[in-house]
């Protein structure tokens, strides 16, 4: 059984044993508790792998709270299941994955046993994306909307890159300001230096634009293609992903 990592304070993760291309070392299950307090809140218990949420259990202790950063299956699938084991509500801004509580509202402040939560909406890789700051810690629980290591990747049609452009440079804000000091998230490790992580967020999503802009002016006409120009650097198993982050590249463009 995978023990808890503390990183703060308040915030531990479990990390699920489901390793891959799009999951890098696996699904991180965050457990947030003010210290002292009885109840942790648990933000994407991941997974239905029951190995996992026993550890998540372990960890957890007794669990107030459900929430859930965005609507993947890596990150969701375990709701029916670590709801019937805790007996707790969960919350998601998407009302699928909401039980026996209210949608999430960009802005909300949660309270648990005097753990604070800020409720942000960052659109972008998914619709529903969502990201919690601890207050006390000045931390951001990020699910994908920023990963531990590479970038995410925004699936076109739920994920869309306006809307994420825009969510990277108010995390960037946040960050200016002092307000988010570490990041905690859904991927990979623990970012000690947000500003230069989301620096280079905004960098590499800039130039992928140009490069894209670059392979249209040369004939390249479907998504595939312009994989095939700018991607070349990528491995081809990557490549379907790239094809669908593309399409919201090019839709960015005719906006």
């Amino acid at each position: 059984m995978t023990a808890a990592v503390n990183v703060t304070d308040r915030a531990a993760y479990v990390l699920a044993a489901n390793p891959g291309i799009m999951t890098l070392d696996g699904t991180n299950t965050w457990i947030l508790r003010e210290p002292g307090a009885e109840r942790a809140v648990v933000v994407d218990p991941g997974p239905a792998d029951e190995t996992h949420l026993q550890a998540v259990l372990a960890a957890a202790g007794t669990v107030g709270l459900i929430l859930f950063t965005h609507r993947h299956f890596d990150h969701t699938e375990a709701l029916g299941r670590f709801a019937e084991l805790t007996g707790a509500p969960a919350r998601s801004m998407d009302p699928e994955f909401t039980r026996d509580g209210q949608p999430l509202v960009d802005g909300e402040s949660i309270i648990v046993d005097g753990l604070e939560i800020e409720v942000i909406a960052t659109p972008g890789h998914t619709s529903d994306s969502t990201c919690f700051r601890l207050v006390a810690d000045d931390t951001l629980v990020s699910g994908d909307t920023i990963l531990g290591r590479g970038t995410t990747v925004i699936a076109h049609p739920d994920g869309v890159l306006g809307p994420y452009l825009d969510s990277l440079a108010h995390i960037r804000e946040l960050a200016e300001e002092g307000l988010v000091t570490r990041i905690l998230p859904g991927h990979g490790p623990v970012i000690d230096e947000p500003a230069t992580v989301l620096d280079f967020y905004l960098e590499h999503r800039a130039e992928r634009l140009d490069q894209v802009r670059a392979a249209l002016e040369a004939g390249a006409t479907t998504p595939r293609a312009v994989v095939a120009e700018v991607y070349q650097d990528v491995d081809e198993s990557l490549w379907g992903a790239a094809e669908l982050s593309v399409a919201a590249q090019l839709d960015y463009l005719q906006r």
